[in-house]
């Protein structure tokens, strides 16, 4: 079969398109960090697709059409826990904004997009108060679309703990098979904040909600062991090793001992956070052991670099997580090239989304949803199929 055309916003090295796989083409990719760019370029080169720049640069005829698909990861650093409550309205997650003004202006110029996919933080569904993701929908329904939200932590797939927000939009007369949707929410994609999310919605926008349906993941057997290489690692010193264990609470410390007492091999891992006690700010280092790799974050101030622990008896080792070692939580194969430099790996991995989590969007509800309707798009060339839909849907 012709692969389904897509456009790959906010790109960062290319992990949406790798989930995506064979069955799509991106057509069109924006990003705009050279760092992440190059890495585009080693792993889907020559990829000129892609352009380098400001998603508010991108004007409607720079896009190649019509795509089946458009996918955005747009920054979440607004919208999460840590992100001063800026929400929409600031300087990174507001980029949905100019991401969105393009779908909009597609739609009115006869190449709307059928299927759109936001990916970004759990936040997104409490950020001030609830109205930046009532906002959100709000943009979607205006142009046309039905929409729903899937939340999904990749620790089905992967050993991280790393739940994501997956907004799924499609235009309002495409056929939606009934097999992809129900009822209701249902466990584990539709999650109590989500529906409390839902139930803050205007009642015209629950009107249009669409309850995404997905079967269960197998159970996942790769535990964080597995991602782990020792050859050629660097450890910490005892001083270092030492020092995090200092910054360690009570319990926390407990959990060691208890490793300790096992008698066997025992692995851990690490992050450093800052937390408030007693009124004041301290750095805890804080460690889990339960064979899943903490969420991996932007290194900004090396603090939130995620370490090792490694228990054996008496014998307690440290070091940080390698770059090849984030990436296979990322879910990227060992082929995928990374930057040499370690820092700008991990924060590539740490900005991305986790390849088998898109692989299971795909193949259980874009691929679906696409193969119903790819009858109607004709052709890279072709516009009939989106102009039909506007003068057929124009939102009431």
């Amino acid at each position: 079969m012709t692969p389904w055309p897509f456009y790959e916003f906010f790109a960062g090295g290319g992990m949406a398109r790798l989930g995506l796989g064979e069955r799509w083409r991106c057509v069109f990719a924006n990003e705009i960090c050279e760092k992440k760019a190059r890495v585009y370029r080693l792993n889907f080169g020559p990829a000129e697709e892609l352009r380098v720049d400001d998603v508010r640069s991108i004007r409607t005829s720079d896009l190649p059409g019509p795509a089946m698909l458009a996918w955005a990861s747009f920054p979440c650093q607004d919208l999460s826990l840590a992100g001063r409550g800026a929400g929409l309205a600031g300087r990174r997650s507001g980029t949905f904004t100019a991401f969105w003004n393009l779908m909009a202006a597609l739609a009115r110029e006869g190449g709307r997009v059928p299927i759109v996919v936001l990916e970004n933080v759990p936040g997104a569904l409490t950020s001030n108060g609830g109205s930046d993701f009532a906002a959100i929908l709000a943009r979607m329904s205006a142009s046309g679309y039905r929409a729903g939200a899937l939340a999904v932590d990749a620790v089905h797939f992967v050993p991280q703990s790393r739940p994501r927000l997956f907004i799924v939009a499609i235009s309002r007369n495409i056929e939606i098979p009934s097999g992809l949707v129900c009822d209701g929410p249902k466990e584990p994609w539709h999650t109590k904040a989500l529906c409390a999310a839902h139930a803050r919605l205007p009642v015209q926008l629950r009107r249009r909600w669409v309850w995404w349906k997905l079967p269960r993941p197998v159970p996942r057997r790769s535990s964080l062991e597995d991602v782990l290489d020792h050859r050629g690692a660097v450890w910490h010193t005892t001083q270092q090793t030492q020092r995090l264990f200092a910054l360690m609470s009570e319990t926390n410390r407990c959990k060691v001992e208890a490793a300790r007492a096992a008698g066997r091999p025992t692995v851990g891992a690490i992050y450093k956070r800052t937390r408030v006690e007693n009124g004041a700010k301290a750095q805890r280092a804080e460690v889990r052991f339960d064979r899943i790799g903490g969420c991996l974050r932007t290194p900004a101030g090396g603090s939130s670099r995620q370490s090792i622990l490694v228990v054996e008896g008496d014998s307690i080792r440290s070091r940080l997580l390698s770059a090849r070692e984030a990436a296979r939580l990322m879910g990227l194969p060992d082929s995928y090239r990374l930057p040499e430099n370690y820092n700008e790996a991990y924060h590539l991995a740490g900005d991305g989304v986790v390849v088998p989590v898109v692989q299971w969007l795909e193949q259980y509800l874009l691929r679906p949803l696409a193969t119903r309707n790819s009858g109607r798009f004709r052709g890279p060339m072709d516009y009939t199929f989106a102009r039909d839909v506007i003068l057929a849907q124009e939102p009431s």
